[in-house]
């Protein structure tokens, strides 16, 4: 079956907004949302081969060098479908953007298999 990554994102000043809320506003979003998002991923279970994890701090690898980077890459999964419609499908109403301050899920199809263990 044809494997995608999916990508959530948030813009960090998204991320800021949302951390400068009083934090007993925070933890009542915090417990919606999770609770939301662990629906969703028992549901969908089934789909996740892989199903990655928050990511943090970016370090970039260039031929000049290793520097500090922004991205707004937040979390990643890796989601078995059909076709990239289906696996976008998945994603529609998510808690990432219906309940956090999430931009939005990038979903791209892997080109290649994984690598042989």
């Amino acid at each position: 079956m044809p494997r995608f990554l999916a990508v959530y994102t948030m813009k960090p000043e998204d991320l800021a907004r949302f951390r400068s809320l009083p934090k007993p506003e925070q933890n009542a979003i915090d417990a919606v949302g999770l609770q939301q998002w662990a629906d969703w991923e028992e549901r969908n279970a089934a789909f996740f081969p892989d199903r990655g994890g928050m990511v943090g701090r970016t370090t970039r690898v260039t031929k000049g060098g290793i520097v500090d980077a922004v991205n707004p890459f937040c979390s990643y999964i890796v989601v078995e479908a059909d076709t990239i419609d289906a696996a976008a499908r998945l994603f529609e109403n998510h808690p990432h953007f219906t309940v956090f301050p999430g931009d939005g899920v990038d979903i791209m199809p892997f080109l290649t298999g994984p690598a042989p263990t």
